[in-house]
């Protein structure tokens, strides 16, 4: 045994040597690296439970023989009823409350200066019928036409009688029937009272396809504005009526920022819902307490008798009462 030791000693000697050589090379250098990197990366992996990396546990270890219901497990915890906020019970009622007008207007302005605070904020002072008609449209303009839809109907005169107004708001003017036939008769009542015309003057898509071809284009300017002017101009109103050539919702808003309050407003814009809805929401605001506003197309089928609708549901939400003249609603404030 001793004599193969003796022979086994040279070899194990070689065997050292290349070791050596072999660790001593960029290639040794290289295997301990590596042998270091996987020794410490199994070491992590398998400090976790049962030799492998500890995964979440979604099953609950078993409670230890012997326990008490609750001891090991907690109880799940019961709501707090104390912390449940109840519910209101939806009702038409309080439905309705989202939708009353809530806003204020600012304080109202004396009524007699009216006329020259929108003279002020919309035309720098000047009267837009000053210098009328300018020279680049004068050639393009009728001398009168005066066309409408139920302008003439004795509402307007049993409600200037009745209210007396000295400030009129008309929201949807077009060539200015309505306005002209109002301002004739507050004329005729001795009444000094002023007519703004709400209406952005551009009709609707296609409207001089509908019997109104006369009123000119320029460059896809629609010349309405200026033959309501004309109009208003030939019936001599100019001293009432007095154009706010915007969309409502902009003009109406400002004249509420303005402080101009309306004794007697008459909305004849859009028929179908959601332009009725807005025009009478908004108008209603800058009604003074004891006015009246009104409009045309109670009846009309537009938009599954779109006016109808708002007016009624306007009238509803608010605790109104509305009432018809011919083919027009009326609500007393």
């Amino acid at each position: 045994m001793k004599d193969e030791l003796h022979s086994l000693l040279p070899m194990l000697r070689k065997s050292r040597l290349v070791a050596l050589k072999f660790l001593n090379s960029s290639a040794g250098y290289f295997l301990l690296i590596l042998l270091a990197y996987l020794f410490g990366y199994f070491s992590a992996s398998s400090s976790g439970h049962g030799g492998s990396p500890r995964q979440p546990s979604l099953v609950s270890p078993l409670p230890p023989a012997g326990a008490a219901a609750g001891e090991f497990f907690p109880q799940p915890r019961m709501a707090d009823t104390s912390e449940i906020r109840t519910t209101p019970t939806i009702t038409a009622s309080t439905m309705i409350k989202e939708f009353r007008v809530t806003t204020r207007c600012a304080g109202r302005v004396p009524p007699e200066a009216v006329r020259q605070i929108v003279l002020d904020r919309v035309y720098d002072g000047t009267s837009p019928f000053q210098g009328f008609p300018p020279p680049h449209v004068s050639g393009l303009l009728r001398k009168k036409t005066i066309r409408g839809w139920g302008s003439y109907g004795a509402v307007f005169a049993n409600l200037i009688r009745k209210v007396r107004p000295r400030v009129i708001v008309e929201v949807g003017t077009f060539l200015g029937a309505s306005s002209i036939h109002m301002a004739e008769l507050t004329r005729r009542l001795g009444l000094d009272a002023v007519i703004l015309c709400v209406d952005d003057f551009r009709g609707w898509p296609g409207f001089r396809g509908d019997k109104f071809g006369f009123v000119r284009y320029v460059n896809g300017d629609v010349m309405l504005l200026y033959q309501f002017m004309q109009n208003a101009v030939y019936s001599n109103a100019t001293g009432s009526v007095l154009p706010v050539p915007f969309s409502s919702g902009s003009a109406l808003q400002k004249l509420c920022e303005w402080g101009v309050q309306a004794d007697l407003i008459e909305v004849d814009a859009g028929h179908d819902f959601n332009s009725a809805w807005a025009d009478v929401n908004r108008a209603y605001r800058i009604l003074r307490p004891g006015g009246v506003i009104f409009g045309h197309d109670y009846f009309t089928v537009a938009d599954n008798r779109g006016v109808w609708r708002a007016v009624n549901l306007f009238a509803k939400l608010n605790r109104l009462q509305v009432r018809t003249d011919g083919q027009h609603w009326v609500i007393d404030s």
